[in-house]
């Protein structure tokens, strides 16, 4: 995609939940929806479903009202593409059915989803940020907690149980008591072994878990999704949450204060998961049921592409950056045979690298830094986060990183990160944005040293400005450049 106009909305998902009543309208590529628009209305539908078995009537007075408004804006935008789904709430209500008929009444159409289905929701969500993913998804809710395996791109065993935060603060006032409950309810729900892979968190209250983490851990990070923590890590954050009072998170990023409550009566759940299920680690995604509901749909191709990539390509390519140019740049590396990291990292960082070239030279490496570190990425770990904001300093001239990132990523892999940021700058500069003298060339580590390899046709395109580039990349790797044209033999030293 290329071009400066902004995508134009044209799908929306509503989700009816026991806390909170949410619009969510998405612009975009279909595999990496961008969010167009987020409102939400805390309406705590299942705030009174243990004592009473219904929703409180002002609480369905509030949902109906925010659902009502929802209604007017997808029709005033001509948003017909709208997926409307209702969890454990209405669900579970004597008066859910009522409720779910007045919607319907708006045009909304509303899917009441059973426990599973909602699990399986949340597992595609995860499926489509971490097409990898293996392991389970806990999805933390307030009036549920789903729990659902997922390994190989397909969900299985999905459960839903009764420990949504809603539910939590009487149980966290004896957290003995809770222990016991969790563990009955896993028991029940066959859940009792300990499941192998890693445990992905779904959900706010969960997402402002790992915000909390990033704080206390000093993690240069403004974005939890993604966080990956291992389980000690993750009992020790759920530890300290429990000592913790509600003034004590005022004006930690990342958490609202209404917030708040859940998270420190979710703290106790956490540990308590880890005991019973020990994966092997905790990873923090920011897409869930609504993300999940729209993945499902897609076709398979779709669903194969990598969301980086697609992410990426939507991002920088409507701000100059080609996607074709930024693939010529990493094979022009790969046909040299020079070691480098997976290709999807080099190509990201390249395709945004050009579209960096763009931005006026005194504002460049700024916001090239902070489009790696505080963009939500798809499909991009922390230290890959730290790499290709290394990467991007580097293709603005800049070699030196601040000190925090060595929090998400090894010296070596940062110093590896320079290298193709450098490399990239040299390729820019040198194809002048045409991949046609890139495909005529190659760049090759030939013992200790680094040789542009070109055509005869074209080594007049090979300027002081390239060779500084070559002298300045072949320093950084330690090695001698060398400049050979295929018709001349032995290398010309430069």
């Amino acid at each position: 995609m290329s071009g400066t106009t902004a995508p134009r909305p044209d799908r929306a998902v509503i989700d009816i939940g026991s806390n909170t009543v949410r619009l969510v309208i998405y612009a975009g590529p279909s595999r990496t929806p961008q969010i167009w628009l987020n409102e939400s209305v805390k309406a705590r539908l299942g705030r009174d479903l243990a004592a009473t078995g219904e929703m409180p009537a002002k609480a369905v007075t509030q949902a109906f009202e925010a659902l009502a408004r929802f209604a007017t804006i997808l029709a005033d935008l001509g948003i017909a593409d709208v997926v409307t789904v209702a969890t454990a709430a209405p669900r579970d209500a004597a008066n859910g059915g009522a409720f779910l008929d007045a919607v319907s009444a708006l045009g909304l159409e509303p899917r009441l989803l059973s426990g599973e289905e909602e699990a399986q929701g949340a597992a595609f969500g995860v499926l489509g940020a971490f097409p990898d993913a293996r392991g389970m998804v806990a999805d933390l809710g307030g009036g549920s907690l789903e729990l659902i395996e997922v390994s190989e791109g397909e969900c299985r065993g999905g459960v839903s149980l009764p420990l949504g935060t809603l539910r939590l603060p009487a149980l966290r006032r004896d957290p003995g008591r809770l222990g016991g409950v969790v563990k009955r309810e896993l028991r029940a729900a066959g859940w009792s072994a300990k499941q192998a892979g890693m445990l992905y968190l779904v959900g706010g209250t969960w997402r402002a878990f790992a915000s909390y983490a990033i704080h206390a851990g000093g993690y240069p990070l403004s974005d939890p999704h993604g966080l990956c923590l291992d389980v000690d890590h993750a009992r020790r954050v759920a530890k300290a949450l429990e000592a913790l009072q509600p003034a004590d998170l005022e004006g930690v990023p990342g958490i609202s204060a209404n917030r708040v409550p859940a998270l420190l009566d979710s703290a106790p759940l956490m540990r308590a998961i880890l005991a019973e299920l020990a994966p092997a680690g905790v990873v923090a995604s920011s897409w869930g049921l609504r993300e999940g509901m729209l993945f499902q749909r897609l076709p398979a191709a779709a669903r194969a592409q990598d969301p980086l990539l697609v992410q990426v390509d939507h991002f920088a390519g409507r701000a100059g950056g080609s996607a074709r140019l930024a693939r010529a740049i990493a094979d022009w590396v790969d046909r040299g045979g020079a070691p480098m990291r997976p290709a999807r990292l080099r190509i990201a960082s390249a395709q945004l690298a050009l579209a960096a070239a763009f931005i006026e030279p005194n504002l460049r490496a700024r916001h090239a830094f902070e489009w790696a570190m505080d963009k939500r990425w798809v499909g991009l770990a922390p230290p890959q986060r730290a790499w290709v904001a290394v990467a991007l300093l580097a293709s603005t001239g800049r070699t030196a990183w601040p000190d925090e990132l060595e929090t998400l990523a090894s010296a070596d892999s940062l110093r590896e990160a320079v290298g193709w940021g450098l490399t990239v700058r040299l390729a820019r500069r040198f194809a002048a944005g045409s991949d046609k003298t890139l495909l005529a060339s190659r760049l090759e580590h030939r013992g200790g040293a680094l040789v542009l390899v070109t055509r005869p046709e074209r080594a007049h395109l090979v300027s002081p400005k390239i060779v500084n580039d070559l002298k300045t990349l072949a320093k950084w790797y330690e090695l001698s450049p060398q400049i050979v044209s295929v018709a001349r033999e032995p290398a010309e030293q430069i």
